[in-house]
């Protein structure tokens, strides 16, 4: 089963870059043959018992998994921007350090995270199931539970701080 594209058994028609690049060399698919087809009814039966059995171990996983919050750790700036980013590598190893052992691979990031705050990440655990995590990513430790408590991220602004000093005075 490849999300997007079909179901286990499907005959799809794909580009043959996608086939030849992707499909075939990480043996999700096969040619369509005669002999090809023939190969994949005897082995249909065995092929399904496999995945429902991935798909019960992943959705084991999968409660443990719902709902986590993991703490990063980054250097940003006082606008809460990051000095670099924070990759899906950084939160597999995050969650691994909780006791929940993921690839990176499964760690789905829709865009870079580059800034200070709460952040929704979605984890693939199987192409049937996939859990939302949450990656609290954070100047110090103490300034992640600052921002659990509140539910969004701490920034200070100069703006703030210039707003509350008096404004400086000129001579004309």
């Amino acid at each position: 089963r490849i999300e997007k594209l079909g179901q286990m058994g499907d005959v799809v028609k794909v580009k043959p870059g996608f086939a030849r690049n992707f499909l075939l060399p990480k043996n999700k698919a096969l040619r369509k043959t005669k002999q090809n087809l023939e190969h994949f009814e005897k082995q249909k039966a065995q092929l399904e018992a496999d995945n429902l059995t991935h798909k019960k171990e992943a959705s084991e996983v999968g409660t443990k998994l719902d709902g986590l919050s993991v703490t990063i750790i980054r250097a940003a700036g006082e606008s809460g921007q990051l000095y670099g980013s924070v990759t899906s590598r950084d939160i597999a190893e995050a969650v691994s350090k909780k006791g929940i052992k993921i690839a990176k691979q499964q760690v789905t990031l829709d865009r870079a995270l580059k800034t200070l705050g709460l952040e929704p990440i979605r984890v693939t655990l199987h192409p049937e199931v996939s859990v939302e995590i949450v990656a609290n990513i954070a100047r110090t430790d103490e300034e992640a539970k600052q921002q659990l408590k509140l539910g969004r991220a701490i920034i200070t602004t100069e703006e703030s701080d210039l707003e509350s000093s008096p404004a400086p005075e000129t001579a004309n």
